[in-house]
């Protein structure tokens, strides 16, 4: 997990891309940029995970042991409802991290939606409305990720109580 979140994105990316070809293992542009992402996005998420799960009162999942609770029970009414709001806020600036990051993918022969908007701009020469136009995209893109969120964090709260 460390190696993951030590190691640059682009420089994952680059390893399977370029890497894993002189292995014998050929994969898609596409794959790669899951592949990478997935690692990368997997090792910080479950960082963060850990991280809310340490801060827990020990107490609680004690207490409901003392209630009666099951070890599920514990975990889907106890820890699991304490450690999604606590990292909700990291969640959320690593979605909209992977968002903005998804712009490096080009680099490796992947056309998204940055790389389109570059083939539009230089083909008409309008290269401030063209990135005009892709920074109104990600804005719209995060604060749509950031109302979800929001809305997310909103109901477990009412759902769970303010004590979370």
């Amino acid at each position: 997990m460390d190696f993951f979140i030590g190691t640059p994105l682009i420089l994952i990316l680059f390893v399977i891309y370029y890497g894993l070809p002189q292995s014998g293992i050929h994969l898609s542009s596409f794959t790669v940029a899951v592949t990478g992402f997935t690692l990368n996005v997997g090792a910080y998420n479950a960082a963060y995970m850990t991280t809310a799960y340490n801060a827990l009162n020990k107490y609680e999942t004690e207490a409901a042991v003392v209630q009666g609770f099951n070890k599920r029970q514990v975990f889907l009414w106890i820890i699991l409802p304490q450690v999604l709001l606590s990292s909700i806020p990291a969640l959320t600036n690593q979605v909209i991290n992977n968002l903005k990051d998804s712009t490096i993918v080009f680099l490796i022969q992947y056309t998204e939606f940055f790389a389109r908007i570059q083939e539009v701009a230089a083909t008409n020469f309008k290269f401030f409305h063209a990135y005009l136009f892709a920074a109104i995209v990600y804005l719209i893109g995060v604060t749509f990720i950031v109302s979800l969120t929001r809305f997310l964090e909103h109901k477990l709260l009412r759902h769970y109580g303010q004590n979370y």
